[in-house]
């Protein structure tokens, strides 16, 4: 079983947090779609008739993209691929692009799940992050969705915010459970070197949500989940029940996947592939026929990282049986060993051949992760 995913790398502009490869050229959309066909075409055997169960449009802005464009993917993809008969197919969408019309227009195309970036219902946090949306019409993307008979429903929130307070985030809480989405997805947030959000930190300009009160937005945000009947399936994504991502577990399942477009990236067996970070580059190479990516064979050590930094993230937590099992006997030792200061301060919590994360341990969980991995 296997999963798809395309990369749509252009946004109409760029939000202050953004370190993503996305830029603002939509008048590259039109070449892309033409290369991302072609790109399917020269990788068609990467699969090796695996069944493809999930498909994911992820960017930048997929809603940026026209019927017809969808259309002509998806063609490509339902020729040259063994699809399943009821595949999860996903496209990532800003809440303004979401209205009426754009409905009306993709009705007859195979979407059967949305995730929309809606990141805050505060209109003064979205205009100093530069998002193109407004808190109105965040709800009212999410309404119409599901007025079109949407019944998967994803949307993301950001905590942590400049000048946030708890009580802002409680109210950012209680506007998305009032939605009657069925998952959501809530990352801190973060300053990435070279943004926007970095400059404006290191020059003063914007007040900083200490450690502290992220934790207690985090810890409330948890406690709200739970009482409106979310599961914590990850660290950062929560859903009811039988509406999780199958795509995003795919990942931590460590299934195979073709990523298609600009930088986006392939896994299968033990190779781990990612394509040009350069859209017109990418469209260069896939027009002259020629490889557009990088490759490295992960050895042991990598895989068994990858598994850990993966797996500790899921409320599946790590399966030291199977560490001992696909690893050997030396990395299920060292797991176990680096592992016991957690266990003993209560961090990591073991239970029928599996490492877990408690409440306390999530908030150090780069750490854990860290020491558990092998350097």
């Amino acid at each position: 079983m296997a999963g798809i995913y395309i990369h749509i790398p252009f946004c109409k502009q760029r939000c202050t947090y953004c370190d993503f490869y996305t830029q603002v050229a939509p008048q590259l959309i039109p070449d892309l779609v033409e290369a991302l066909i072609k790109e399917m075409h020269l990788r068609k055997e990467y699969l090796s008739n695996e069944i493809v169960e999930t498909i994911y449009f992820g960017g930048g802005t997929p809603s940026l993209l026209t019927k017809n464009q969808f259309a002509s993917i998806f063609d490509a993809i339902f020729s040259l691929f063994q699809v399943s008969t009821h595949p999860e197919i996903t496209f990532e969408a800003n809440p303004d692009d979401l209205n009426i019309d754009f409905f009306n227009n993709i009705t007859s195309l195979p979407f059967n799940r949305i995730s929309i970036g809606i990141q805050s219902f505060d209109d003064l946090s979205l205009k100093s992050l530069n998002r193109r949306h407004d808190g109105k019409q965040a709800t009212e993307a999410v309404k119409n969705a599901q007025s079109f008979g949407y019944k998967n429903i994803s949307i993301d929130l950001i905590y942590g915010l400049p000048n946030q307070t708890i009580e802002n985030w409680l109210e950012q809480l209680k506007m998305a459970f009032e939605l009657n989405v069925q998952h959501i997805s809530i990352y801190g947030l973060t300053y990435e070197t070279g943004t926007r959000l970095y400059k404006q930190r290191e020059r003063g300009e914007i007040n900083v949500v200490n450690d502290e009160e992220m934790i207690n937005m985090y810890q409330i945000m948890l406690k709200a989940m739970n009482e409106n009947g979310f599961e914590a399936y990850e660290i950062s994504n929560f859903a009811l029940a039988g509406f999780r991502s199958q795509h995003n577990s795919s990942y931590w399942k460590l299934k195979t996947y073709l990523g298609l477009g600009p930088s986006a990236h392939s896994f299968k067996d033990t190779v781990r592939q990612w394509n040009i970070s350069s859209t017109k580059k990418y469209i260069q190479a896939i027009n002259a026929q020629e490889n557009c990516f990088e490759s490295e064979n992960l050895s042991v050590n990598d895989r068994y990282n990858d598994y850990i930094m993966i797996s500790l993230r899921t409320c599946e937590g790590i399966n030291t049986k199977f560490i001992q099992d696909n690893f050997g006997e030396k990395y299920y030792s060292f797991c176990m060993s680096n592992a016991l200061k957690y266990i003993d301060s209560k961090k990591l919590m073991l239970r029928k051949n599996r490492l877990e994360l408690s409440l306390e341990g999530i908030h150090i969980s780069n750490l854990i992760i860290s020491d558990l991995m092998i350097i």
